[in-house]
């Protein structure tokens, strides 16, 4: 086969983008912190973090590190970022969705609220008030994805989020409907793997807690 005849049999290059969620804080499953600044990791993220650095260390090369601008993501990506040798950078486009007036409330009795039902079951018809839609969410999530993904063609690139901005991302990847984003299950420190491809986004894993990350590619 000569060289031309492979280069047009060659798979295309893909961009393969790693989510991490942070690792778990004080509020995790009780409220929903949302936007509010000051919120660290409680000890078990700094070690889901650490823990998560250690699966990191073992990829052959990755070309940037990106994180939320909140701390709790900042502290998960630290380690990370030690481990691959690089700087983190911060972006914006990788916020937690804005709760609005819900921000900081408890999650028991948000879930007595009659408008939990939408929520859950109807996201797409639900804006917090004063705050982000969840359709507004994804478009943010998946516009910050695809200029990151220009701008690091061909590589491999970690973004350090939250769980329904990656829930969104994952559910967008999927082709599922915004409103069956809720089934998705984010994990703190989890890693969720898709590959940016000429021919559309791959989906490799979801929700990874655990084992290599070495031999994530398309098929």
């Amino acid at each position: 086969m000569t060289a031309k005849k492979a280069a047009k049999s060659a798979p295309p290059s893909s961009t393969l983008v790693l989510l991490v969620r942070h690792g778990q804080t004080p509020t995790t499953g009780k409220l929903l912190p949302g936007r509010a600044a000051g919120l660290h990791l409680a000890d078990i993220g700094i070690k889901q973090a650490e823990a998560a650095a250690e699966r990191f260390a073992g990829l052959k090369k990755v070309d940037a590190i990106y994180a939320s601008p909140l701390e709790r993501a900042r502290e998960t990506a630290a380690p990370i970022a030690r481990a691959l040798g690089l700087r983190t950078k911060i972006d914006k486009g990788l916020l937690e969705c804005e709760f609005g007036d819900w921000t900081g409330a408890e999650l028991s009795k948000l879930m007595e609220l009659p408008e939990w039902s939408t929520v859950q079951r109807a996201p797409s018809t639900f804006r917090f008030p004063r705050g982000e839609s969840f359709t507004e969410m994804q478009t943010r999530m998946v516009s910050a994805i695809d200029r990151l993904v220009a701008q690091h063609r061909g590589g491999v690139i970690v973004c350090v989020s939250h769980a329904d901005p990656i829930k969104a991302a994952v559910a967008h990847a999927m082709g599922t409907h915004i409103d069956l984003f809720q089934r998705i299950v984010i994990s703190t420190c989890s890693v969720s793997a898709i590959a940016y491809t000429t021919g559309g986004p791959i989906v490799l894993n979801v929700n990874s807690t655990g084992g290599s990350l070495g031999d994530l590619r398309p098929s």
